[in-house]
This record gives C-alpha cells, sequence and structure tokens, in this order.
C-alpha cells in the first residue's frame, strides 16, 4: 500500500504523507521560520501601524497619506543633514570660531536663499502640471549634495557653503510645493487645518525618530549622517510618484497675490488692470501672515541666537549640550502640543487665536528677557514653538475661507515662500548680536511686537465681521 493516492493525487511513502518533513531540514525550517518572523514583525507591524494612522478617515483613498509619509522622509533626511552640518560647522571648532563659520554658511547660503524664495512661488505657478516631479527633483537633489557634503565635511573644502545653499534651496522648494499640494488631497469632511496639522505632526515625529539615530551615525563618523540622508532622500523620491496624479492637475487655478488693497481688486465691473491674472487674498488672510511671519521670524533669531548664548553661558548647572538639548525639547513639544490644539480647535475664530498665541509669545519673551534663566528660556521656546505650530493652522483655516478654490493652491504656495523669507532674516539678526541674554530676549520681543501691533488691529476687525465675504474675483 505505500504506493496509495491520497483524496488529492498525492504519494503517499510508506503511508506518511510528505516524507521529507522528517529530514533534518523540516525540522530546523519551523524554528528558522519563527525566529524570521520574530525579527520581521516589529519591522513589518511598525510600519503597518503608521499606514493605518497616516491613512485613517480616508486620508488613504484621497492620497494625503502618502503626502504624509512623504513629509516624514522629508523630515527625516533633513535632520540628518542638520545634525552633520552641525557637527561640522558649529560643534567641532571654539565658540568664537564657530560663531564664524556659522555667519559665513548664513552670507554664503542665506543670503542667496533670500533673493531665490521670492522666485519660487512664482515659478511652481508656471509649471503647476508638474508638482510631484517638482517633489521629487528636490528629494533626488538634496540627496545628491548630501554625498558631495560627505566629501566635503572631511575635507573641509570650500564645496561645503555651495552645497549647502543647494539643500537648503531644495528643502525650501519642496515646502513650497507641499503646501500646494495639500489642497488636492483633501479627504471629504477635511478641513486644510486638519489636513496641515496631521501633516505637520507626521514630520515632527519623523523628525525625532530620526534625531538620535542622526547622533549615532555621527558617532560612528562625520560623512555618516550625511550618507543616511543619502538613503531617505532617494526612498523620498521614489515616493514622491506614488501621490495620486491629481496633484499635477491644475483645473481651475489661477494666480494669487497677496494683496488686500482696492488697487489689486478687480471683478467684471471694474477697469481691467496691467496684470489681469492676478487676484487678491483678503485683508484677514494679509494680516495673519503677517502675525505668522513675526513667529517665523522669531523662530529663526531663537535657533541661532540661543545656539551661541547657550554653548557661551550654559544654562545653571548644566553643560551646553544639555542647555541646548532642554530647548530643542522644549520647542519641539511646544509644536507638536500647538498642532495638535490647532487639529480639535479647527477653525474656531482663527483671527483670535492668532491674536492671542502672538500676544502670549510677547509676554513670554518679556519676561524672559527680564528673568533670564533656565525656566524662562525653556518657557520661551515652548510658547513659541506652540504658536508657531497654531497660528499657521489658523492661518491655513483663513486661507481656506477667505481665499476663493482657484487660487488657494497659489496663495499657500506664495504665503509659505514668504514665512520662510521671515525665518531667515530672523537668523541673520540673531548671528549678529552679542551674546548677552537679557538684550537678545529684549530684541525677540521688540520683533514679537511689531508683528503682533502691526496686525492686531485688522484681525480683530475681520473677527468681529465674522469674516470677509468671499474674495471676489475677475
Amino acid at each position: 500500500m505505500a504506493g496509495a493516492r491520497t483524496p488529492h493525487g498525492a504519494t503517499r511513502v510508506g503511508g506518511i504523507k510528505g516524507s521529507s518533513r522528517r529530514n533534518g531540514t523540516g525540522r530546523v525550517g519551523g524554528p528558522l521560520r519563527s525566529v524570521g518572523r520574530a525579527l520581521h514583525l516589529p519591522v513589518t507591524g511598525a510600519a503597518r501601524g503608521i499606514r493605518k494612522a497616516t491613512h485613517a478617515h480616508g486620508a488613504g483613498e484621497s492620497g494625503l497619506g502618502k503626502l504624509i509619509e512623504l513629509h516624514g522622509v522629508n523630515g527625516a533626511g533633513d535632520m540628518m543633514i542638520t545634525v552633520a552640518l552641525a557637527s561640522t560647522v558649529f560643534f567641532s571648532v571654539p565658540t568664537d570660531e564657530a560663531r564664524g563659520r556659522v555667519a559665513l554658511y548664513l552670507g554664503i547660503t542665506m543670503a542667496p536663499f533670500t533673493l531665490l524664495a521670492p522666485v519660487i512661488g512664482p515659478l511652481l505657478d508656471r509649471i503647476p502640471h508638474g508638482r510631484r516631479a517638482a517633489m521629487a527633483m528636490a528629494m533626488l537633489a538634496r540627496a545628491l549634495l548630501a554625498l558631495i557634503l560627505a566629501g566635503a565635511v572631511s575635507s573641509g573644502s570650500i564645496e561645503l557653503y555651495p552645497a549647502a545653499l543647494g539643500v537648503l534651496v531644495a528643502s525650501k522648494a519642496y515646502g513650497v510645493v507641499r503646501s500646494a499640494v495639500v489642497p488636492r488631497l483633501l479627504p471629504p469632511r477635511f478641513s486644510l487645518v486638519k489636513a496641515n496639522s496631521r501633516v505637520t505632526l507626521g514630520g515632527l515625529l519623523a523628525t525625532g525618530v530620526a534625531a538620535p539615530i542622526g547622533a549615532g551615525l555621527q558617532s560612528v563618523g562625520d560623512r555618516w549622517p550625511l550618507y543616511g540622508a543619502f538613503v531617505i532622500f532617494v526612498a523620498g523620491t521614489i515616493l514622491s510618484f506614488s501621490l495620486p496624479p491629481k496633484v499635477d492637475s491644475a483645473k481651475g487655478e489661477d494666480t494669487a497675490l497677496l494683496a488686500a488693497d482696492e488697487e489689486h481688486l478687480h471683478g467684471p465691473h471694474r477697469k481691467p488692470v496691467k496684470r489681469p491674472g492676478l487676484r487678491t487674498v483678503g485683508i484677514a488672510v494679509t494680516h495673519a501672515l503677517g502675525a505668522n511671519a513675526a513667529l517665523r521670524c522669531l523662530s529663526g533669531f531663537l535657533i541661532f541666537f540661543l545656539a551661541f548664548l547657550l554653548r557661551e553661558h550654559p544654562l545653571t548647572g548644566e553643560s551646553a549640550a544639555v542647555s541646548l538639548g532642554i530647548v530643542a525639547v522644549s520647542a519641539g513639544a511646544g509644536n507638536a502640543i500647538g498642532t495638535a490644539v490647532g487639529a480639535w480647535l479647527r477653525s474656531r475664530a482663527p483671527e483670535i487665536i492668532i491674536v492671542t498665541v502672538v500676544a502670549f509669545v510677547l509676554g513670554a519673551a518679556i519676561a524672559a528677557a527680564i528673568f533670564f534663566g533656565a525656566a524662562m528660556v525653556a518657557c520661551l521656546a515652548a510658547s513659541a514653538g506652540f504658536a508657531q505650530a497654531l497660528a499657521k493652522l489658523s492661518l491655513d483655516a483663513l486661507i481656506q475661507r477667505d481665499v476663493p478654490e482657484t487660487v488657494r493652491t497659489s496663495a499657500f504656495a506664495r504665503s509659505e515662500t514668504l514665512l520662510q523669507v521671515a525665518w531667515v532674516f530672523g537668523g541673520a539678526v540673531g548671528i549678529v548680536l552679542p551674546l548677552e541674554g537679557g538684550f537678545g530676549l529684549s530684541v525677540a520681543a521688540a520683533i514679537v511686537a511689531a508683528g503682533w501691533l502691526t496686525t492686531v488691529r485688522g484681525l480683530l476687525t475681520s473677527a468681529r465681521q465674522g469674516g470677509s465675504p468671499r474674495t471676489r474675483v475677475a
């Protein structure tokens, strides 16, 4: 009966099906597969968890989930490059020399970017059908520049600065395109505030994960964080093309003008103007943008000023590294909390939110300047991060409310460009000031006060009117 057939036609040898399981390979294969599954589960389980979170509530079907993942990749790659450059330009030399290096870095990279940034938004307005390609090119450019930087950081060659400029421009260009893409990927019953908060939170979480990994790679060698950045940005290049094709569609879109005066507001009953393709974004949006620019300027200022101040004069009882870590963690926590609160508040009274959070930061800056110390500096960093996140989400809500859909994408792109320029300006101010805590934070308070005083009246007026009517378009 050794040759009997099973019901499925399989040959049974000695009456036992599949006798090969008796050999050593079969006995060992089972445990090996179990070990493989156990080792594989943390990776696949984490990946499934991330995918479930990013694709929840219709974000997977609309494509927003893929954008959240792409933004996480972008944040992780930028953090790797930041770790490498911070070690090379900032931490590896004495404070005076480090300050000179960072000043040179700002002069060679930030100044040209300040001139290039206003061009990025209008340029991308002219090529709306290539948004996926533009995001992919921004990723690929940074991947290649990371390899150039890897050679420059070890040799100390002048290539470091033009390569860093390229990374900066590519990063900001990605940010502008990403702002333009979000409105195209909104799931049903999703507000722009909720969508942007999810994207921002995804980037923050990825940055938080990448920071210790980058530090670990840095301990192996100066080049290794940049090699990590290369791998991450190559993955981002591929992921960019996984976005839905509709992000490349410019159907029904027009160009926005960041102005709110009657001279630029035109419609079917007004005389033609020389630039008939432009639209205004409304007074509430322009005032909200001004307040956000003040907060973004404060962010750039605090990053550079506190970096040098705390290296030279650490917080009481702490080392320079720990002092900087306290400020960084405080700012990151504030930003995450602000993002979460913004998602919870959604689009409720955005003008009041902006006025309130800017006033809150102004008070924190004044208190930190008067009572300079560890607790006040950490409080200011957390307040600035919280206010920046919440004010930006409120600006998004105003753009969704007051800007016609035909120009909304362009308004996002141009407003983000202006905010990037404000950050650059704040960083430049922070690098040139003397390292005196009370005086520096007084300047920070003056920056916020200027932004608040010039926008509070317009925002409160808009809030009392219950929001301006839809902007008229031609």
